[in-house]
């Protein structure tokens, strides 16, 4: 902060913002702006975000800030030292005054004529090689190993080149046996883990150098294991272009290569595997060599140009492009490319890595006044196609382009984008961590699908924070943070109010279990903070059965009992309300006698070795669960509320003719509605009276639903959860489909398209089409994610099922699949598609199996709805597209026919003839449940959707039509 305004170089005197000093009062910056100093060694230094305060009769320097930008300060005796963190070069020495401060004089830097430097051509191709060494430039021009080098002379020191390979004098070599053919010999080792995470989410990356040609390949891994999967298609790759047969494969010990299954697979394709004796990494020299040659371009290339090191990546895949198009020792007088493919390689298109670039926008992405070019950054060679790849810093978009124009001496002013990024962070941060893929050669996106690792914060925070926010994991890592150290506070006044436990000494013979914190930041539907929230949690795999707890068992409520609940209430005219319990776990009482470490941050002074004896439940104990489901189900029951017969987490309570009062508890989270509003808030009056509870209002955001609740309707969807689920596995922009499947589409296990990855998939087997078909679920979901289910109230609401089958349509064990929906008026509540656990020998049997399925689920919701004073009348219809399977129900004579069919599919004759089910035909072009049970044209499969009440929210308009 300065008072001069002439000390200024740049000065921005629209900025304005208030700060308090020392004596706590506050003082007005008039100005921010950037400062040139001179250094002790006449060198000269910009300060960047300077504040113009007026005010101030004296300068200050904040030493945060310097340290920040680059400096290290230490203070020994009386000096005050100011170095550069990079260099450890001194810009200045303070010398301590009599009065124990540190004054540093600065000088205002002179008016200057600056000369631009102009860059030679030597040094442009040495940038343009990614600071490839001199000595193999001039042997490429020399021996013509390609097209288009000019003539190269001295360049002098290269400030990226000492920065990114200065290394020890090498040893002397002896001369090794060299491979005859290509593939005769390939080297591989693998490089990592690096400090930061690419963009694409990788930490490792393998080389793999044909002996030969010494052509190298490079992939990049997020784990060790997926070595394996990368060889594989190096081996294929290699072996179709060139005929040949890999012979063999030179390798350290790394546990990636001496896996089981990579052995197997050496064993079966008969290659030889050459292992490293252990701890000597110079057997295999190719491949070391290489990493190191490889890693120091990349360094010398991000440094020379200033860039983050989370693009290393891409300066890697680069470098390995490079060098195969650059002179080698092991191959005379041509380079890795020509050695392999036979042809000399041109290198005309290269440019210099991380320069600026400027990409045409195509007429058809722009209007008629935006501007016809978009600034990016030069990220390397795109090798599926003929062109280059740019990342532009603004859209945080990879481009594949060909229409660019270079100005291979500029750079993006990365440090410029880091303060813009801190100055947007000026509030409280919730540690955002930036997340997926970087897109490497083998994975080229379009210019249309954004990267998802640097991302503005705003769409962090309006799209999928949740998935990107890093809670504490230690508590040394929460009480940096003023709102994790308050929600600690908070948890512990939750359990000192709840009387929880008492400090005691431990018995003898006895053993305390231990606790931990544990963070979560709650969100809400929109992806906005609503709190922190810290938990103390005992660490209950410690306890012992018989010992420290008994019983465990806890129910929760079932989805279609939330969905049943909503619908009748929209039937009722009815809204729905939520209560959340503050600490539920810690109000269950314990019968057992448990003891517990003392919480870390919390100790009692002069009592660290006593412990806490638990009266009450912690989170993390194996019986708390229990506890406090024993302890809300008594105190609803004291209340005069009624535990539902066929769901153990639904109450209702009827008052005569005044009304009844419905709850539905999950673990911690209610809902309720009631018909008599005085019965309401007494209800509302009574759980809070008891509980420490946070009264949510109306439901909006429930287990992952979100409800908006109109009068006499209701939309529920999962929006947030949707777009989660697509960004998690990095189809966020993806082609878009109108069906989850496609036509016709019949998967089996084994299918002829091959294992897809797997260490993505441990505990299955899946293959390519598996792969495919799992990604379009996935395209058909991020196009409906405004889609939900429409609650609507009716006349004469009632219980309505359709049922349905899918003949042997297993390829593997040929059984048939079950569908089945059931609808209170017109609001859908429950659906499911399973396959049945026999063999149906016709359709018939096939369709009587699942129509006996969905009578059992039609029992229970008759059951609830009369639990819920909505008794059905009469019979409830069950629509059937198969009029054998309908006569076999109504008629038991066809003895002949049935006589396998095993006995509990016969309930559904029961069912029929007590009046509980009817069964009616309906043609398949008006089965609703085909939907379930195969996969559909776009036409007919949009019409059960909107059947079922799946609509747009923006459709609600039209819904009652």
């Amino acid at each position: 902060m300065t008072g001069f305004k002439h000390l200024f170089d740049e000065l921005d005197e629209t900025y304005k913002k208030t700060v308090k000093l020392g004596d706590d009062k506050d003082i007005h910056v008039e100005g921010k702006g950037i400062v040139a100093v001179q250094t002790s060694n006449n060198n000269t230094r910009m300060l960047h975000n300077v504040y113009y305060i007026p005010q101030l009769s004296q300068n200050l320097l904040s030493i945060g800030q310097m340290m920040d930008n680059g400096y290290t300060i230490s203070f020994k005796g009386d000096d005050c030292r100011i170095s550069d963190a990079e260099t450890d070069q001194t810009m200045a020495i303070v010398k301590k005054t009599m009065n124990n401060l540190f004054p540093l004089e600065i000088g205002k830097v002179k008016e200057k004529a600056l000369a631009a430097k102009e860059v030679s051509p030597s040094e442009l191709w040495h940038l343009r090689y990614g600071h490839l060494n001199m000595k193999g430039l001039r042997l490429l021009n020399q021996k013509k190993m390609v097209i288009g080098l000019p003539d190269i002379g001295d360049i002098g020191l290269c400030e990226g080149c000492v920065y990114g390979k200065q290394s020890k004098l090498p040893f002397p070599k002896d001369k090794a046996m060299r491979a005859t053919k290509v593939l005769e010999l390939v080297h591989t080792d693998l490089c990592g883990p690096m400090e930061v995470e690419s963009m694409g989410g990788s930490k490792y990356f393998m080389l793999l150098i044909d002996d030969y040609s010494r052509m190298t390949w490079v992939y990049f891994l997020t784990y060790k294991n997926e070595a394996f999967g990368q060889f594989k298609r190096f081996k294929a790759m290699t072996e179709t272009q060139t005929g040949a047969q890999l012979k063999a494969l030179r390798s350290d010990r790394g546990g990636e290569f001496q896996s089981k299954e990579f052995k197997q697979y050496c064993e079966s394709e008969g290659i030889l595997q050459q292992l490293t004796t252990p701890y000597t990494p110079e057997q295999n020299g190719v491949a070391e060599r290489k990493n190191r040659t490889v890693v120091e371009l990349a360094r010398s290339m991000l440094k020379s140009k200033g860039m983050p090191n989370q693009f290393w990546a891409e300066a890697v895949a680069t470098a390995v492009y490079i060098l195969n198009i650059s002179p080698t020792k092991a191959v005379m007088n041509m380079t890795p490319f020509e050695a392999w493919f036979g042809r000399k390689p041109s290198v005309g298109h290269l440019r210099v890595f991380g320069c600026i670039s400027y990409t045409l926008v195509n007429a058809q992405n722009r209007k008629k006044l935006d501007a016809k070019s978009e600034k990016c950054v030069f990220l390397g060679y795109c090798i599926q196609s003929k062109g280059y790849r740019l990342y532009n810093p603004v859209t945080n978009k990879i481009i594949v382009s060909r229409n660019i124009m270079f100005d291979e001496t500029a750079s993006w002013s990365w440090s410029k984008e880091r303060e813009e990024e801190e100055d947007s962070n000026e509030q409280p941060q919730t540690g955002t961590r930036s997340c997926d893929p970087m897109l490497t050669t083998n994975q080229i996106q379009n210019s249309e699908k954004p990267v998802k690792k640097m991302r503005s914060i705003q769409e962090l925070y309006e799209a999928t924070q949740v998935l990107y926010v890093a809670d504490p994991l230690t508590y040394e890592e929460a009480t940096d943070k003023k709102e994790w150290i308050d929600a600690m506070m908070e948890e512990m006044r939750s359990i000192e109010q709840n009387q929880t436990w008492k400090l005691v000494e431990l018995p003898e013979n006895r053993t305390a279990i231990g606790v931990k914190w544990v963070y979560k930041t709650k969100f809400g539907a929109d992806g906005s903070v609503l709190k922190c929230k810290a938990r103390l949690v005992a660490k209950g795999y410690a306890q012992q059965q018989g010992i420290d707890y008994e019983e465990t068992f806890s129910p929760v409520a079932r989805f279609e009992t939330v969905r049943l609940l909503m619908a009748v209430a929209v039937q009722l005219k009815q809204s729905i309300y939520q209560f959340d319990v503050k600490s539920a776990f810690l109000n269950g009482e314990l019968i057992e006698e448990v003891y517990v470490e003392q919480p870390e941050g919390f100790e009692v002074k002069g009592k660290e070795n006593w412990v806490y004896q638990l009266s009450k439940a912690l989170y993390g104990l194996k019986q708390a669960p229990r506890a406090w489901y024993s302890k809300i189900d008594a105190y609803f029951q004291k209340l005069g509320f009624e535990r539902s017969k066929n769901e153990p987490n639904l109450y209702v309570k009827h008052k005569g003719e005044e009304g009844l009062v419905a709850v539905c508890l999950y673990v911690d989270d209610m809902i309720y509605f009631g018909t008599n509003d005085a019965m309401v808030r007494e209800f509302r009056e009574q759980m809070m009276s008891v509980f420490e509870m946070t009264d949510l209002g109306e439901m909006h955001y429930f287990l992952g639903l979100e409800v908006e609740q109109e009068e006499g309707r209701i939309f529920v969807s999962q929006r947030k959860y949707a777009n989660d689920l697509v960004a998690k596995f990095g189809l966020k922009g993806c082609n878009l489909v109108q069906t989850p499947m496609n036509t016709n589409e019949k998967l089996t296990t084994i299918d002829g398209t091959g294992a897809t990855d797997v260490t993505r998939f441990r505990s299955l087997n899946p293959t390519k089409q598996h792969m495919g078909a799992a990604k379009r679920i996935l395209r058909y979901i991020a196009g409906t994610t405004s889609y939900g289910l429409w609650y609507n109230a009716v006349d004469r609401p009632c219980l309505t099922g359709y049922s349905d089958s899918d003949w042997a349509g297993d390829i593997d064990d040929r059984k048939s699949t079950t569908g089945q929906i059931f609808f209170y008026g017109t609001s859908i509540i429950t659906w499911s598609s399973k396959k049945q656990t026999t063999v149906a020998l016709s359709t018939t049997e096939a369709e009587y199996s699942a129509v006996t399925s969905a009578a059992c689920q039609g029992v229970w919701l008759r059951r609830l709805l009369e639990e819920l004073s909505c008794k059905e009348k009469g019979a409830t219809i069950l629509y059937c597209d198969n009029q054998s399977t309908i006569a076999i129900g109504n008629n038991p004579v066809h003895h002949n026919r049935t006589k396998h069919i095993d006995t509990r599919f016969h309930f559904i004759r029961e069912l029929i003839e007590h009046g509980v089910f009817e069964l009616q035909y309906i043609s398949t072009n008006q089965q609703i449940a085909d939907a379930l049970t195969k996969p559909l044209t776009r036409e007919k499969f949009n019409w059960c959707r909107d059947m079922m009440n799946v609509l747009d929210f923006g459709s609600r308009g039209s819904v009652e039509n």
